[in-house]
């Protein structure tokens, strides 16, 4: 694949080239049986074995205790800000959640339906440019649970460390799940689509404590209750098999760079030699607060919106697309998960340099 350009999106994302030429090779006749992936049963032996695989990658890469249920869902993070009230919000009570930028903003809006929503913290007034300072959080003794959006690909904030709260944590991690450690046990949920940082579109992983399935209404629709996923291990009904075939080649991958602990080192220095281009020339500007930056997602601007524009063009011709920020804010954002190598942010970087030059 040495034809292959480097991809800045924000998801889909890139996937690492050696879990592309490996599915490549596995597409037509997967281990051997003669039938591709796709055409295999999801109740068949062989990809039975896919899962049990995924899961088990997943539970020792992050960690996870048998406290947990991890489930493959499907319908992307985006319904499970309808699941997590509809199971979660005691009948006459309310959550409270962090408003960090769109993505949150959504959840909420989808929460409301089910219950009362009191927003603990909020960078709105700000422009989104931070993430709320944990300390100053107050939550209620009797919350049904706190939501957080752990990273905000839009606005290109992140939190960085993880609030200490009483009522059940539930966190979208959909753009930052595993790129670092993170201690599982402070949180009652986890959720994230796929198509970032764990494989291709189609699979949401749901990671929630089993003693918060308890509390899920029984007169709930079965495919919109966790405890149906749990009980059937997440095979209720066909599930996105070849996302979570990838999502298992992924974790493989994970696992053979050495865990999360090199992937962390990794993610660090990308972000670090990115964030330093930016601050020393003069010419971009990050519009995020420093304490909140996030290691994903990097959003910069340039002196008008018409040499990002050209910025944007450019880099293309040089084989590194989805540059081009959220229609939301504008700019450029350099989405850099994990499977971004090292090599594509310093060709980032010298074109930025070269870009500044001509055009500074």
């Amino acid at each position: 694949m040495s034809s292959r350009i480097f991809n800045f999106s924000a998801g889909p994302a890139m996937l690492p080239t050696e879990v592309m030429e490996r599915a490549q090779k596995e597409f037509c006749n997967y281990n051997g049986v003669g039938n591709g992936i796709l055409e295999l049963s999801h109740r068949g032996k062989e990809f039975m074995e896919v899962m049990d695989r995924a899961e088990a990658n997943i539970r020792s890469i992050m960690n996870i205790s048998e406290d947990y249920a991890v489930l493959f869902l499907q319908g992307g993070a985006s319904m499970q800000f309808s699941m997590l009230p509809m199971n979660l919000m005691k009948k006459g009570g309310f959550a409270e959640y962090a408003d960090t930028g769109m993505w949150s903003t959504k959840a909420i809006k989808e929460a409301k339906l089910f219950g009362e929503v009191k927003i603990i913290a909020s960078s709105k007034d700000s422009k989104y440019d931070r993430v709320p300072t944990i300390r100053h959080w107050q939550p209620e003794e009797d919350s049904s649970y706190i939501h957080i959006t752990s990273n905000n690909t839009i606005y290109g904030t992140q939190y960085h460390d993880t609030p200490e709260v009483k009522a059940p944590l539930v966190a979208d991690m959909s753009s930052d799940i595993m790129s670092r450690i993170i201690d599982v046990n402070k949180y009652g949920m986890i959720y994230a689509g796929a198509q970032k940082n764990l494989g291709p579109s189609g699979v949401t992983l749901v990671i929630i404590k089993k003693d918060l399935l308890e509390k899920s209404p029984k007169d709930l629709p079965s495919m919109f209750n966790y405890n149906t996923y749990y009980s059937k291990g997440s095979m209720f009904n066909t599930p996105p098999t070849f996302s979570i075939y990838m999502l298992s080649l992924v974790s493989d991958w994970i696992i053979e760079k050495g865990g999360l602990k090199v992937v962390e080192e990794i993610n660090d220095m990308k972000s670090e030699v990115l964030y330093e281009t930016i601050d020393t020339s003069g010419f971009y500007s990050s519009p995020v607060d420093p304490a909140s930056r996030s290691r994903m997602n990097i959003v910069m601007n340039l002196p008008t919106p018409e040499l990002e524009a050209k910025f944007i063009k450019e880099a293309g011709i040089e084989g590194m697309i989805g540059l081009k920020g959220h229609r939301a804010v504008g700019g450029i954002r350099a989405s850099i998960y994990n499977s971004m190598p090292m090599r594509g942010v310093e060709q980032l970087i010298d074109f930025m340099t070269e870009f500044e030059k001509i055009n500074g």
